[in-house]
């Protein structure tokens, strides 16, 4: 029998972990519209288990994404997000599978070589050019599918996804980010019931998460209002860096 991760903190630095990092994965996700889970899960998963964390993210993020998601819905491109729901269907039961049978500690070094891949393709300024094709999106959908399942991570993938284009500005990328995510909420939702990643006492260990992530999401709406492209691009470039960092089971 594996060792419940909660129970290497005690009840009062768990909770101040899972506070700090509700307010910090708040303040990126009102800002670049995604890396919540690039801050939160890393932390949570180091204080209470990996699928523990996932679970805990969903309730969080749930009431925010339907939110956003409604309100950035008019100015989304529809015909790239769609194809990515898609796929993102498909493939998010493989990766609540692979959460639920891994080893922890594996889990969360594949989580950070992830991370650490779509960074590096970042950087380097890899870019493709004109409309993005129905099996790369397709495709990409089922990348978000597989991280959001496997670590909350979907919107890594997406972000990959829009900020290579050379297209799409700040705030198109932001919109179809948050667009997405309004949705899929819903479907990861069945899903992580279905497969007991959503339980009752999460659900009760996640509702006071609520008041920091809230205000994080509001800091970092407002911040997004007078940021360049430029600056929007190289903060992104940095959360997925700290998140790489977070991530290493190096503990």
């Amino acid at each position: 029998m594996s060792l419940d991760p909660a129970a290497l903190l005690p009840l009062d630095a768990r909770t101040a972990t899972l506070f700090l990092a509700a307010l910090v994965g708040g303040l990126v996700r009102g800002f670049t519209g995604f890396g919540f889970a690039m801050v939160f899960v890393p932390v949570a998963a180091a204080a209470v288990g990996p699928a523990a964390a996932v679970g805990l993210i969903w309730v969080v993020d749930a009431p925010f994404s339907l939110w956003f998601g409604a309100r950035s819905a008019p100015r989304a491109v529809w015909r790239e997000v769609v194809p990515l729901l898609i796929g993102s269907t498909l493939l998010l039961p493989v990766g609540v599978q692979l959460l639920t049978h891994l080893d922890p500690a594996l889990t969360r070094w594949i989580t950070a070589c992830a991370i650490l891949l779509a960074l590096a393709a970042l950087v380097s300024g890899w870019r493709y050019k004109g409309e993005p094709s129905l099996p790369l999106s397709l495709a990409t959908g089922g990348a978000s599918g597989l991280a959001s399942g496997f670590a909350a991570l979907g919107g890594m993938p997406l972000a990959v996804f829009w900020l290579a284009s050379q297209r799409a500005s700040a705030r198109q990328v932001r919109d179809n980010l948050m667009a997405y995510f309004g949705l899929s909420t819903l479907v990861s939702g069945v899903v992580f019931t279905a497969t007991g990643v959503l339980t009752g006492p999460r659900f009760a260990e996640a509702v006071p998460l609520l008041l920091p992530y809230g205000v994080g999401l509001w800091i970092g709406s407002h911040g997004f209002r007078h940021a360049s492209d430029r600056t929007f691009r190289v903060i992104v470039y940095a959360v997925i860096l700290v998140a790489v960092c977070l991530a290493l089971p190096l503990r």
